[in-house]
């Protein structure tokens, strides 16, 4: 399966302190990939530097084979964890303003972004301005910005932080339909039951480094066979124990 994201030798430092340290992974066409580690382990930098955003200090990082811009042809969603809106302005003219920048119409951008309202149930909200919103709703918003136009790549950050049961299935069933058509999801996430059901393979970051990467039951094989959970604390069991 050829491979969407190839990252290869990659090192980060800002001053003296080194971030990354000679991380190497591939993201296959068509997979969700888990992207794993707790606060501070590397995965946001490696996005930020996967996208441009960051400039590394040294390897290699490519998307659908050459370092990515604004003005590659692939199609990319990305949520980051930082959200951001222009919250003086109405859901719907957000959304659709966001949707012409992806290069929708004006009317396809209106009618998909009232489509997912209804969907995620605030289409009595279409009218509202962003700052009346609760966070988590906002955050909705944000997600169905990511994924109006289809895109082929979409990388989520955190996608269900904050979210209650109900919402998290909600929007993993989103992300689930748009596997189904054959996007690529590369998903930042600490909710394990979230990766165990919607991931292929796997990396877990820690410093800066590769601690696991491969399919789950491989990776489950690794460490004995223990769930995607009891890896995590095993590999961050220690430093959590010396901080409390």
């Amino acid at each position: 399966m050829q491979n969407i994201i190839a990252i290869k030798d990659f090192q980060m430092s800002f001053g003296k302190t080194e971030v990354i340290k000679n991380l190497s992974f591939e993201v296959k066409r068509g997979e969700t990939f888990g992207f794993l580690g707790s606060n501070g382990s590397g995965k946001t930098t490696t996005i930020r530097a996967l996208l441009g955003i960051y400039i590394p200090t040294a390897g290699e990082l490519l998307i659908d084979g050459k370092p990515y811009s604004v003005s590659s042809s692939i199609k990319l969603g990305y949520l980051p964890e930082e959200r951001g809106l222009y919250k003086k302005e109405s859901v719907i003219d957000v959304m659709t303003y966001f949707g012409q920048l992806k290069g929708m119409s004006q009317g396809d951008a209106r009618r998909v972004a009232l489509a997912f309202l209804k969907r995620v149930k605030l289409e009595d909200k279409a009218t509202v301005r962003l700052d009346k919103l609760s966070g988590g709703q906002q955050q909705k918003v944000q997600l169905g910005i990511t994924i109006m136009d289809d895109p082929e790549l979409l990388i989520l950050d955190e996608p269900t932080k904050g979210f209650d049961p109900v919402n998290r299935k909600l929007l993993m069933d989103i992300i689930e339909d748009h596997q189904k058509k054959g996007a690529t999801v590369v998903m930042v996430t600490h909710q394990m039951e979230e990766v165990e059901r919607l991931c292929d393979r796997v990396i877990l970051l820690k410093d800066g480094k590769a601690e696991a990467y491969g399919s789950i039951p491989a990776v489950r094989k690794k460490f004995g066979g223990k769930s995607l959970n009891e890896i995590f604390l095993s590999v961050y069991g220690d430093e959590n124990r010396e901080e409390s």
